[in-house]
């Protein structure tokens, strides 16, 4: 995803207040016994909650410093604007109903400035469940089933890197790709070749302010609305011991934009169409990861004036983890990404701005190398250095397109804790 009717405009980084970014330091204090003594910060759990009650979280700080360009706050300094508070619970009500939540602060530079929301909150309903297939229903806010890493994308513990590909999981819309308000059929099938899994979702899509900065390319003063029903589904195959993972999973989105009395263009329907394969291979030290992602984006009714009508987005990305051992691992990972396929270069899409955007704003190039240490169940240090060419990956609320540079590092370094 892209802005693609970006126009200069000068974005005045703030930062996270220096409060902000403590409130991951605090729940760190508080989770301490737990990091010091693992076993003592268990049992003090285990005495919070029973057996159906189970209730738990992580908070992380990260350092990001770019050689140009803005990535989650004033990362050209060097910036602490990037962390993440969270809290979920589940209550087993019997062994078919259960009950789950999750509520997160996040601090991401200009995108998101730390008011908990609700991640997912949902009752999970199982209708049928025998050693052959397990077949059920989930009504609220959902995670969706995208890719092999959207599901678990908060949690750092849960991630391959500090960032996940961004030319498949975009963080500049991610609460528009992380869930779902409405319901979701599931199936789960055993057999002895392996595991098969079905999801389908329909419901209204999670829009915020990051959406109309990337879909539109800055903020118009109008508002997006989800239009009709937003559908998701996923089929997965898992091999015995899940050693190989086979995925399909996409999405439909459709939006309505009205515009402010006084703009650049007329109310218009954007309609989303979003498709993933995915393949993930297990050894005892190496996991083997790949997914590409096909992304058209379709604009109606925005008047003369728009410059665009379809791209047809595309990325993917090939990735390699190796455990060192059991608490230390190294990942290696190179992705693309283009706005539309038909103009790699962006030339097009640039000239069609008159040169105000760069054509490199429409695509991305990306090495990323980086180490993670697990010093103990409940503490974990990483360390990530991202060689760029293009700056696809950026969100245009954080960057003036004039100041873009096309060739850029990135180093961070995060440190979670969970309990």
């Amino acid at each position: 995803m892209n802005g693609v009717c970006r126009r200069p405009s000068r974005v005045c980084g703030h930062g996270v207040a220096l409060s902000s970014r403590l409130v991951a330091w605090c729940l760190a204090m508080l989770v301490g016994p737990a990091v010091a003594d693992p076993n003592g910060g268990a049992a003090l759990w285990e005495r919070l909650q029973g057996e159906r009650l189970q209730i738990h979280g992580f908070a992380s700080l990260t350092g990001v410093k770019t050689s140009a360009n803005r990535f989650f706050g004033d990362s050209q300094d060097g910036s602490l604007d990037f962390a993440e508070v969270a809290l979920n619970a589940s209550y087993q009500l019997n062994p078919r109903i259960l009950f789950s939540g999750q509520v997160l602060a996040r601090f991401a530079g200009d995108m998101s400035d730390g008011t908990p929301a609700l991640d997912f909150g949902l009752i999970d309903l199982t209708l049928v469940e025998s050693a052959r297939q397990r077949l059920g229903v989930r009504l609220g806010r959902l995670k969706n089933p995208l890719g092999l890493y959207n599901e678990t994308r908060d949690v750092p513990f849960t991630r391959p890197s500090i960032f996940l590909p961004q030319v498949i999981y975009f963080d500049k819309v991610r609460n528009l790709l992380l869930s779902t308000d409405g319901m979701m059929i599931y199936g789960d099938f055993y057999t002895e070749h392996g595991n098969v899994s079905a999801t389908l979702t329909g419901g209204q899509a999670v829009v915020d302010q990051n959406v109309e900065w990337t879909l539109l390319g800055d903020d118009f003063g109008g508002r997006m609305r989800p239009r009709g029903v937003s559908w998701v589904g996923s089929l997965w195959y898992a091999s015995p011991q899940e050693r190989l993972r086979l995925g399909l999973s996409g999405v439909v989105q459709s939006f309505s934009y009205q515009p402010a009395p006084v703009a650049d263009f007329e109310a218009g329907r954007m309609v989303v169409r979003y498709l993933i394969l995915s393949a993930q291979y297990n050894t005892e030290h190496w996991t083997l990861s790949s997914e590409y992602g096909r992304l058209p984006l379709k604009y109606q009714d925005f008047g003369e004036f728009f410059p665009y009508r379809k791209l047809h987005g595309v990325g993917y990305y090939l990735q390699g983890t190796y455990r060192l051992r059991p608490t230390v691992g190294l990942v290696l990972r190179y992705e693309e990404g283009f706005a539309d396929r038909n103009d790699q270069d962006g030339t097009n899409a640039s000239a069609l701005l008159g040169g105000a955007v760069p054509p490199y704003d429409y695509f991305a190039k990306i090495w990323t190398l980086g180490v993670r240490w697990d010093l103990n169940p409940n503490l974990m240090l990483r360390l990530d250095y991202e060689r760029h060419q293009g700056t696809y990956s950026l969100a245009t609320r954080e960057n003036d397109p004039a100041d873009l540079a096309k060739d850029w590092d990135l180093v961070a370094l995060q440190l979670a804790v969970r309990f």
